[in-house]
């Protein structure tokens, strides 16, 4: 066989989707030759990675991502013969031993937190981590039960609910807390609009707004600014440049809502279909970005500002996610976060 007349079967990969997967995720590869060679099921390489094909037909097949992967080539093996590669982006670890409920937060300097929120009630050792961006982890703040949403304000200090207590306390960059606000209810995801304000979800289903407080850490007036059906869940807030607010409060029915509230509070659907929908971002074009499932397929679901949804990232456990610098992502799992690079860049949140 020479270079001018390839293998007849061998297979040809035309698209990989979604572009960027976390181990235990699934990709698929969009082709001609893709099935069964004498009822056998081809295989997969990423990199020098073995991966499963655990779905194969003659135009598409499934692949799974295992343990240890990172980004490579992907490449189908076929009756002896394999495909031309193509590039799959592979989440990496970045810190273990967490317990993120919700979006993890990003300060100036590019460094990422994350919770250690443990089961109501409980109380754990250390309530926030810091990770640095050669993913070094340390403690950064103690002493907060339950700490569940996480966001930093324009002065540069960290904002964090405690759904037990139904507070959102205010962190200095040296780790120093102090009530903010109390009265939250069940008190879960938090975000700052462009003026300052804070707006806090109850997971009986309020959405408070605390005006932007003084110099000093205190905060302003505090009002009911929408309410919502009760959510099983936390629920995840996120702003776009507009000003409008963007809600998940996650059920156990498949085909939930992201709802969008006006600067005068009202409320609207902006799409219906997701499965269990957590922690949201944006990009700089507006696409937003939730930790959900579509169709069956868990992972990161882009929706355009034309409400078209499709799979960015696939992966399992998933509960939110912050983009980084240089168009990467810290993607938050129930008990850590992975670091993936997307060539995303995400809307600016300090």
């Amino acid at each position: 066989m020479s270079l001018f007349h390839p293998h007849a079967d061998a297979p040809h990969l035309q698209l990989v989707t979604p572009p960027a997967a976390m181990p235990g995720g699934e990709a698929e590869v969009h082709g001609s030759n893709l099935g069964p060679a004498s009822h056998v099921i081809p295989s997969a390489t990423i990199g020098d990675t073995s991966a499963a094909v655990i779905l194969s037909r003659p135009t598409r097949a499934t692949v799974r991502i295992p343990d240890g992967t990172i980004t490579g080539d992907l490449v189908l093996h076929r009756n002896g013969a394999s495909s031309n590669p193509l590039n799959l982006r592979i989440a990496v670890p970045m810190a273990e031993n967490l317990h993120p409920v919700s979006n993890p937060a990003v300060d100036a300097e590019g460094n990422v937190y994350a919770t250690l929120s443990g089961s109501r009630g409980q109380e754990t050792p250390v309530s926030i981590f810091r990770i640095q961006r050669d993913f070094q982890m340390t403690p950064f703040v103690r002493g907060l039960l339950n700490p569940t949403g996480l966001a930093f304000s324009p002065d540069g200090y960290l904002y964090a609910s405690s759904r037990a207590e139904g507070t959102v306390y205010r962190i200095s960059p040296e780790g120093a807390i102090s009530t903010y606000a109390e009265g939250m209810g069940i008190a879960t995801g938090i975000a700052f609009d462009g003026d300052g304000n804070l707006f806090v979800g109850d997971r009986s289903g309020t959405i408070f707004k605390i005006a932007r407080g003084d110099a000093q850490g205190s905060s302003g007036e505090i009002f009911v600014y929408a309410t919502l059906e009760p959510s099983m869940a936390a629920y995840h807030l996120a702003f776009n440049d507009a000003g409008t607010l963007f809600v998940t409060g996650p059920t156990t029915s498949s085909n939930q809502a992201v709802h969008a509230i006006d600067r005068d509070g009202n409320t609207t659907v902006f799409y219906r279909g997701l499965g269990r929908a957590q922690g949201m971002a944006f990009d700089v074009d507006d696409n937003l970005y939730v930790a959900a499932s579509l169709h069956g397929q868990r992972g990161i679901i882009r929706i355009t500002p034309q409400r078209e949804a499709s799979l960015a990232v696939s992966g399992q456990n998933l509960v939110g996610l912050a983009f980084l610098e240089d168009g990467c992502a810290a993607l938050a799992t129930r008990d850590a976060l992975y670091h993936v690079a997307l060539d995303i860049e995400g809307r600016p949140l300090i």
